[in-house]
């Protein structure tokens, strides 16, 4: 059987648009990958325990926290900066607290600056893995164990690199936050 020259160009364009559609939904997930692998963009690196090796060579570790504006929560470090051994594991703490009247759930982004140090920056155990909850009133102290990977030491470009800032930046989680609201307003069944 053979197509005749219209068939076979609208097949043509048919494959050309689902190649297209194909990557356009493989985008997102191939680029946050990118990210995790060269730390673009001051992407953090996670991983299930720290090196082996730790150095004499220590380095800044300088938190920052903000909040988007529609989050009535109060949102801190609470140290502004450590001095860390390199590939150290190290504890730090973010200190949140709900100034609202309502329950609120917030979700953490991340980043590290200068970019290229976050693909030497890893994170053990983070609270922005998950959605927070946070009740009227209620404060909480919420860890980040990282360490910072003796391979930065390596890397010719960062030979000079003093300090490594680890930002945050909490925003409401709307829909989980209606989802809590809805949750505690329903009838209870007996």
């Amino acid at each position: 059987m053979t197509l005749d020259k219209n068939t076979k160009t609208a097949l043509f364009g048919v494959g050309i648009i689902a190649s297209m559609a194909g990557l356009t939904a493989a985008s997102v997930p191939l680029y946050d990958l990118f990210c995790r692998v060269t730390g673009y963009g001051g992407t953090t690196q996670t991983s299930e325990r720290p090196p082996d090796y730790v150095s004499e060579r220590t380095i800044e570790v300088r938190f920052n926290a903000d909040t988007d504006s529609r989050l009535p929560w109060a949102f801190q470090p609470v140290d502004r900066r450590i001095e860390v051994n390199i590939g150290a594991n190290e504890l730090a703490f973010y200190r949140a607290m709900n100034t609202g009247t309502e329950p609120v759930v917030g979700t953490a982004v991340f980043n590290v600056t200068p970019f290229e140090a976050g693909r030497y920056f890893s994170k053990i155990a983070c609270f922005c893995f998950e959605e927070q909850v946070l009740a009227p009133g209620e404060s909480v102290d919420m860890p980040v164990s990282f360490y910072v990977d003796p391979a930065i030491l390596d890397n010719p470009s960062l030979q000079g690199l003093r300090s490594i800032t680890l930002s945050y930046t909490f925003f409401l989680a709307e829909g989980a936050t209606r989802d809590l609201a809805a949750r505690a307003t329903a009838p209870t069944g007996g």
